[in-house]
């Protein structure tokens, strides 16, 4: 059995349960209707023109235009950071474009050649929604574990200051707000791991049996998206700080102003 397809008409039918969250919204006077509205449009508009542009980009099957695409989602993914983070540009918006790029090719084309085989990694069909799967899941991350880092810097730069003082090195002193970085960002994560399939089905699963996969099929592709999307936020968030840190201390090992001015 093949995918459902789905009418243009029975989206619109499907959208019109969003009324439902509008109308809790407006009855409590929570200020979130207009956002709301805002979010959904814009995603209306732009899985529309993501869609047709992939029709063209699966055409086209190109290596280069791939890696192209894949760049493209690494700047305004390291931008959508930036600004989320509230931390200066300069300071971390390279460590991001660095961190995200690097990892999701090494842990992307690993999967990609090493567990699926496949002859050609780049093709189009596979390369484009693995990156994406990877890029989404180590954005999340990365924002939370940077505030969560340099918002405990800043906050307790004097035990920063003691580790320092008391013979420890940098990356020692740096230890306890990464390990805090890291519990924050990653709880949520093991969690999720740890009931899914009981709790929780992943929409990666459903996807698939919903397009006629077997289940098991689809179950086997969810266990290593889960891992890999774990991997790999891991690694680019460690990149990420090891670049970051450079522009985050003088040559003393002071804490720098790393928030923007408001």
């Amino acid at each position: 059995m093949g995918t459902i397809d789905i009418t243009y008409g029975s989206l619109v039918i499907g959208l019109l349960l969003l009324l439902i969250p509008l109308y809790f919204f407006y009855k409590f006077g929570a200020t979130l209707v207009k956002s709301t509205i805002i979010a959904a449009a814009r995603m209306v508009v732009q899985l529309f023109l993501i869609g047709l542009y992939l029709k063209y980009l699966f055409a086209w099957n190109s290596p280069l235009i791939n890696l192209l695409w894949v760049m493209i989602m690494v700047f305004v993914a390291s931008a959508t950071a930036t600004k989320r983070t509230g931390l200066k540009r300069k300071l971390v918006f390279i460590p991001l474009c660095v961190g995200l790029f690097t990892t999701a090719l090494f842990v992307g084309l690993y999967f990609l050649i090493f567990v699926v085989h496949l002859e050609h990694p780049f093709e189009a069909r596979y390369f484009i929604p693995i990156m994406g799967i990877l890029m989404g899941n180590m954005l999340g991350v990365n924002v939370m574990a940077l505030n969560t880092y340099y918002d405990g810097l800043q906050r307790e730069r004097q035990l920063y200051y003691y580790l320092l003082g008391n013979g420890a090195s940098h990356v020692e002193a740096i230890a306890p707000f990464v390990r805090q970085a890291m519990e924050k960002a990653f709880s949520p994560c093991i969690a999720n791991m740890a009931v899914m399939g009981i709790v929780s089905l992943p929409g990666t699963m459903i996807g698939q049996i919903l397009g006629g996969s077997d289940p098991d099929v689809a179950i086997k592709y969810q266990m290593l998206i889960i891992v890999i999307t774990f991997t790999a936020s891991m690694l680019s968030l460690m990149i990420t700080i090891y670049f970051a840190n450079k522009n985050s201390f003088d040559n003393y090992g002071r804490l720098l102003e790393v928030k923007k001015k408001s």
